[in-house]
């Protein structure tokens, strides 16, 4: 039985990432919010407020999750590229999570922000020359980051929290 935590396994990271590598991470990120749309289609109001494991956030807050994440690091992509080792701020995103606008925000707020918030991103992302990559920020908690580890972790996350609905259905037979 996989652990439904990590439906695609936890985070790994080299140390560094290939040209190759990084074109691959990008088409991560470009597809994302496709996946997601693709991942809830056809989900009713009660498979949404499903958990996708126990204990786990339901799939609404899963969709609403991943913009606000991603929001985080687009942030963290452009301080990093134009301040020297930026110290970032953390968030709590499981108090995010119970937060009203989580409740009763239509999921299509939440996806459209995830398709808009990634275009933009990916027009950053796509500029950026191989030592920017190597630019980095502090966060408090994990010490340097790099900008290709970050991109490594993003590409991730999308794929992460798509496989925990595609998981949920699964299980479920939905």
């Amino acid at each position: 039985m996989t652990d439904p935590r990590y439906p695609i396994g936890k985070f790994t990271f080299s140390g560094s990432t290939s040209a190759l590598e990084r074109q691959k991470f990008l088409a991560d990120i470009e597809e994302a919010p496709l996946a997601l749309r693709t991942a809830i289609q056809g989900l009713t109001r009660e498979q949404l407020e499903t958990p996708y494991r126990d204990g786990g956030w339901t799939v609404r807050q899963v969709v609403h999750h991943v913009p606000e994440s991603h929001m985080n690091a687009y942030i963290r992509f452009k301080l990093a590229l134009t301040e020297d080792e930026p110290t970032i701020k953390p968030y709590l995103e499981d108090r995010w999570a119970q937060l009203e606008d989580v409740r009763s925000t239509p999921l299509e707020v939440s996806l459209s922000l995830l398709d808009s918030l990634h275009r933009r991103w990916l027009i950053l992302l796509r500029s950026l020359g191989p030592e920017d990559w190597k630019r980095s920020f502090r966060h408090p908690e994990l010490g340097v980051v790099s900008l290709e580890k970050n991109l490594a972790l993003y590409a991730w996350h999308g794929r992460h929290h798509v496989a925990h609905v595609t998981q949920l259905r699964k299980r479920m037979g939905w």
